[in-house]
């Protein structure tokens, strides 16, 4: 009897697990650009068969890019890179062919200068 609720029981898991499947994959950046010589996260998730949404990682994706190098979900670029813009390929482990692709060009300018912080600045709205 124990071992027939055992293996009703991973049936059932089995089933759950396959019941999620990935639908398709989509590139949500954070950023319009890539800044040089640091880690640029590159968010990848997975429409599932319920209609929900999972962030991917490279456990699940494979990485692979024009430009750079990869480090798990991050491209890691050069400090003075010689190309303007990044071609990403993801393609899902499980489903080869299951690609996306997308460019995306890296900053040029420098950030401006933070402005220097006055601790003595009255807050907006707040009477004294």
């Amino acid at each position: 009897m124990k071992q027939t609720g055992v293996f009703l029981l991973l049936m059932f898991v089995a089933m759950a697990a396959r019941a999620q499947q990935i639908e398709s994959i989509h590139f949500h950046l954070y950023t319009d650009s890539l800044k040089k010589g640091t880690h640029n996260y590159i968010n990848v998730d997975g429409k599932m068969s319920d209609g929900s949404w999972q962030p991917l990682t490279d456990k699940q994706l494979r990485f692979t890019t024009d430009y750079g190098k990869f480090e798990g979900n991050s491209l890691v670029l050069p400090d003075a890179p010689s190309a303007e813009k990044v071609s990403i390929t993801v393609a899902l482990k499980s489903n080869p062919r299951m690609t996306k692709n997308t460019v995306i060009w890296i900053k040029q300018k420098p950030d401006p200068p933070l402005p220097a912080y006055e601790a003595e600045t009255p807050r907006r709205g707040r009477r004294r």
